[in-house]
């Protein structure tokens, strides 16, 4: 029987629907515009994806970007007395962290095991 698992179409890069939002995410930290970019097409591409690898990637791009959101907001209203510095730092690697590690899995076509937990 033959192996069922999809591979990659070209002959090295994939740019999935996956890949992209996770390259918007990535290119946010440069470009603040692309985070957003990012969100609206996990939630244009939600139904699209149904039922595929895909879904669980963006459900984890949603999760990533509403607690990065709240986590910035806190950061910000709490740098008045310092403490958010570090809690914006640490937002900041979180939402790097999850984001190349969905770049990869998308890669490989590969489904995130809980899409909603909040650890990697």
């Amino acid at each position: 029987m033959a192996d069922q698992t999809p591979q990659p179409t070209s002959g090295g890069f994939d740019l999935n629907k996956a890949t992209i939002i996770s390259l918007l995410y990535l290119a946010g930290f440069f470009v603040g515009i692309t985070g957003l970019v990012g969100i609206v097409l996990a939630f244009v591409w939600k139904d699209e994806v149904a039922g595929t690898w895909e879904e669980s990637h963006l459900q984890f791009h949603i999760m990533t970007f509403v607690v990065g959101l709240v986590g910035s907001v806190i950061g910000v209203i709490l740098s008045i007395v310092l403490i958010g510095i570090p809690i914006l730092i640490a937002v900041a690697v979180w939402v790097f962290v999850r984001s190349l590690l969905a770049l990869l899995k998308a890669q490989k076509q590969e489904p995130i095991e809980d899409p909603k937990t909040w650890l990697f």
